[in-house]
């Protein structure tokens, strides 16, 4: 039977301040967020759920903004458990403009443990508490008022566990000799949710299919990513509703010359053309316009045998000891690194090896079987 917790609405500065004060004196805090973000690029802070193992404290972040005493606790003090927490960071520093730390977040600890490195909540407590918490609240609208007595429960056991799990957990974690890799996987956690807009020049990066694009395309693209990612921040408008990160790819496949061509390509609305067509053409012209020795060097294809090979070795070194661990091989490396390794490999760059506890583990077998592929 799930716990029923002791509730503290929190509406004004001074309540702010008081609970503040109850908690900046424990060890560990559990915090959970919940927020809108269907029509915006900025998430819109609903409620901020924050315990010490005594009662919850629900802030109403559209009716208090963080105080002082807010932002140190938030930035400083005692560690604070989250679970799945690149979002609530990114929601608690568009409402306290702290980045959180330090922190911990269960959801990669259970990855380190040898379970599933995605689990969500739900599944956390049961595994652990062997508790089963109610759904009935998933798809609520937090930004309503006022809030239900269901919906209030519902996020006040999104914290209300967490402690319990964390202590379960680093226990665990503690007997492998593992607690340190958590740490370090938190920290860089930190260190990520610090990046600015500075860069918005890399996201074209993420694009999985960047390799079928010549240099000139690749620039085209990487200047509309730029642009799009500038643009959707300052008009505060999901990155689907400016443009898609696949019209944007199909836009610099074709690199169109007016208008006319813009249009015909397959996705494109007129309503696109019309408001930005002359912005993305004129992008496009400036990759156009640039030296061949100032475009990017062409990516190597997956394609190849030479690359498949290579994965297929690097897959082999990271799998092998996963196993040993009893982890998930994405907890080691995720396949988009070992591409990259592969990349860089063939175009003779340095190589972008694992840092840290991984690095520890990795690094030499990744790289001998590199050296022995280019023996071979």
């Amino acid at each position: 039977m799930p716990l029923t917790p002791d509730i503290h609405w929190i509406d004004t500065p001074e309540a702010l301040d008081a609970a503040c004060r109850d908690l900046e004196s424990a060890d560990t805090l559990a915090l959970d967020t919940e927020f809108f973000r269907e029509s915006t690029f900025h998430p819109v802070p609903a409620l901020v759920q924050l315990t010490a193992g005594g009662c919850v404290y629900l802030i109403d972040p559209q009716a208090v903004a963080a105080t002082a005493a807010c932002r140190t606790l938030l930035a400083s003090g005692p560690v604070k458990l989250l679970h799945a927490s690149s979002e609530d960071i990114e929601v608690l520093a568009a409402w306290a403009g702290v980045i959180v730390a330090p922190l911990v977040d269960t959801q990669l600890a259970q990855g380190l443990l040898g379970e599933d490195p995605a689990m969500g909540y739900q599944r956390l407590v049961a595994h652990w508490a062997g508790e089963n918490l109610p759904k009935d609240e998933t798809r609520s609208n937090w930004l309503e008022r006022p809030l239900s007595e269901a919906q209030r429960e519902y996020a006040a056991l999104d914290v209300v566990y967490l402690l319990e799990v964390w202590y379960a957990q680093r226990e665990r974690l503690e007997a492998l000799d593992r607690f340190s890799w958590l740490e370090d996987d938190c920290q860089a956690l930190v260190r990520q949710a610090g990046r600015d807009e500075s860069d918005d020049a890399l996201w074209y990066l993420r694009q999985r299919q960047l390799w079928r694009l010549s240099p000139r395309q690749m620039e085209a693209y990487r200047l509309m990513t730029s642009w799009r990612e500038s643009e959707v921040r300052r008009r505060d408008l999901p990155r689907g509703w400016l443009v898609s990160d696949k019209l944007l790819f199909a836009i610099a496949e074709k690199m169109p010359r007016n208008r006319y061509e813009l249009a015909a390509i397959d996705g494109i609305k007129p309503s696109l053309v019309k408001r930005e067509g002359d912005t993305l053409l004129a992008l496009l012209n400036e990759a156009r316009q640039l030296t061949d020795a100032s475009l990017p060097e062409a990516l190597p294809s997956p394609l190849t045998s030479d690359f498949k090979k290579r994965l297929k070795r690097l897959k082999a070194v990271v799998n092998r000891d996963a196993e040993q661990l009893g982890v998930a091989p994405e907890v080691l490396m995720r396949r988009r690194d070992l591409e990259a390794l592969v990349t860089a490999n063939l175009r003779n760059d340095p190589l972008p090896l694992p840092q840290g506890w991984r690095g520890e583990r990795l690094s030499s077998a990744l790289r001998q079987v590199l050296v022995d592929e280019e023996l071979a």
